[in-house]
């Protein structure tokens, strides 16, 4: 009972669990730990490993509420590929996963729906931490609202866009551009975007 207390509900996950998980089932390696980056409430990581037996996933993020959510969600399941989430800041120098012995090694890294509603300092750390933990040719999978060239794809993401703005002024619908040249600062390169429904789009970056 206790477990079932401590469980978040994330209604967009609900919705954009299955085209998400289609794309990842065609960009990520067959094989390996999926390493995901601020995991909120943990229903994904419970949708995608259960539809991903050739890999574990190794949910985290930096929020003590947000990890009992994880475990709680894992109790309901207790599938043995999923495994315990860690604290996990991208701002910080050194992650946890750098020291963790793992059943296999990270190949992926997975983040959904954090870079617009963080610091751009946040999406920095992302990708310093991947090129430090992804291998040659290991992919980062972005998942979110971008604008591209400047201009927001949707006049929703607009919108979506003040208001994040409007709650914290360092949030916001970031530039793919910027995205793409902040990877290319730190080792990885743009693969290919996706669109996803509700003018989202998915980002496949990798490690070179």
């Amino acid at each position: 009972m206790i477990m079932r207390a401590q469980k978040k509900h994330a209604p967009a996950t609900d919705r954009n669990r299955e085209p998400i998980l289609a794309v990842l089932k065609d960009c990520l390696p067959e094989h390996g730990t999926i390493l995901e980056i601020a995991s909120g409430s943990g229903q994904h990581a419970i949708y995608f490993v259960d539809h991903m037996p050739g890999h574990y996933w190794l949910p985290s993020d930096p929020d003590l509420a947000s990890r009992d959510s994880i475990s709680a969600w894992w109790w309901d399941v207790q599938l043995k590929n999923i495994l315990p989430p860690l604290n996990i800041n991208t701002l910080e120098n050194f992650w946890p996963v750098e020291k963790v012995e793992l059943p296999l090694p990270v190949t992926a890294m997975v983040c959904i729906n954090m870079i617009h509603i963080s610091p751009w300092e946040s999406a920095v750390g992302l990708m310093k931490g991947a090129a430090r933990v992804l291998p040659e040719d290991g992919i980062l999978y972005l998942y979110g609202p971008y604008k591209i060239d400047g201009e927001h794809t949707a006049p929703s993401n607009e919108l979506f866009d003040l208001s994040l703005q409007s709650q914290n002024p360092d949030w916001g619908v970031r530039d793919l551009n910027d995205i793409s040249s902040l990877a290319g600062e730190n080792g990885l390169s743009l693969v290919k975007t996706v669109p996803m429904p509700a003018n989202n789009l998915s980002v496949i970056l990798r490690k070179s």
